[in-house]
């Protein structure tokens, strides 16, 4: 994104060593971000270390309630704990938060955004806005082009979801499980209930008393509220599966009318954000080792959904540490610098 103007900000950076948060640095390098001052925060545990960012080299602060004075914007990424008890500091000192945990994501009082989709969401921030969760951000992105021409009244979604989601733990984890199994070796699980490696898990997050796990019902009330269609019909499976990058879904659609194949490719081939991958007969469709480390919502095997009226069938693929977390949560600040919606009237503060 290219930027008018001579504005650059204070930005700091929460969870500033964790997976997401070093694709928070890069990206911002990548985009050319309006930064003038940044600062890098984390827990006591990372604090002290240094990180390149534009040549120089920044020492790692162990977060605090002072942390935030003088930030105008500041991305969290650091879990819901985190966010909770810091997120309300920073907004009163005067930044605007972009959290990417799932603390304030079902808030009313709190826009949860995905720019290509509701921008305009952004303007009623009271100093915090939500990021939504990565499998998500992915779903919306390729399903609202089509819903604005032809109302969505169901969503089927099964998820595959890469462990980078969990954290550097998890890849860790993966790595040293693959190599025991080859080896023949035992395995004994620590970040999962289970072996990860050459398996597949169908549980991320806590059950919930409904059966569903937290991450499937996410997936219900983010698409709703995100979407501004709280009646679409929304039922998830998600499941963790052994691939370092990169989530994948398929996504069953019920729409009110009828719609062919080639309709929605025309659509989304012009969407935001969106790429299609769709040619069978050379076996192109999208995979998460392609696209990994980029910054895409990749679409392909659509098709008729012969079980119901009106009904289609695609594969979703994004890369969840980027488009799925710290690219999107930068394209809300890049959408707030330049609509002029960083600054807060004098009602909305002290939230």
């Amino acid at each position: 994104m290219q930027y008018s103007g001579d504005k650059k900000y204070r930005v700091a950076i929460l969870g500033a060593t964790g997976l997401v948060g070093q694709q928070f640095i890069n990206i911002l390098q990548e985009r050319n971000f309006p930064v003038s001052e940044l600062k890098l925060l984390a827990s006591d545990r990372s604090a002290g270390g240094k990180i390149d960012f534009k040549g120089a080299d920044i020492v790692v602060e162990e977060a605090n309630a002072h942390s935030f004075e003088n930030i105008e914007i500041a991305f969290f990424s650091a879990g819901s704990d985190v966010s909770r008890y810091y997120a309300p500091i920073a907004a009163k000192q005067g930044a605007v938060v972009i959290d990417n945990s799932a603390a304030f994501r079902m808030d009313p009082r709190v826009p949860l955004v995905v720019p290509e989709i509701n921008p305009e969401d952004i303007a009623k921030h009271n100093g915090i806005i939500a990021n939504p969760n990565c499998s998500t951000i992915q779903m919306v992105v390729a399903l609202f082009p089509l819903h604005k021409v032809n109302r969505i009244k169901r969503i089927i979604v099964s998820t595959y979801q890469s462990v980078s989601g969990t954290g550097k733990a998890a890849l860790t984890e993966l790595e040293n499980q693959s190599r025991l199994v080859l080896e023949n070796k035992e395995v004994i699980p620590h970040v999962y209930p289970h072996q990860i490696a050459f398996s597949i898990l169908p549980e991320i997050d806590v059950f919930l008393d409904n059966d569903y796990t937290r991450e499937e019902w996410k997936m219900v009330e983010e698409t709703r509220k995100i979407m501004h269609a709280p009646d679409i019909a929304i039922s998830a499976t998600c499941a963790r599966v052994p691939v370092f990058y990169s989530h994948s879904e398929s996504v069953n659609v019920e729409f009110s009318e009828p719609i062919s194949p080639d309709s929605a490719r025309r659509i989304l081939a012009v969407a935001p954000g969106v790429k299609i991958l769709d040619e069978p007969t050379v076996s192109l469709y999208p995979q998460p080792v392609s696209a990994t480390g980029t910054d895409d919502v990749y679409v392909g095997r659509i098709r008729q959904d012969f079980s119901t009226t009106n009904g289609l069938v695609m594969w979703v693929v994004a890369d969840n540490i980027r488009k799925g977390a710290a690219l999107n949560a930068i394209q809300i600040a890049e959408t707030m610098i330049k609509k002029e919606w960083v600054q807060r009237g004098q009602e909305d503060e002290g939230r």
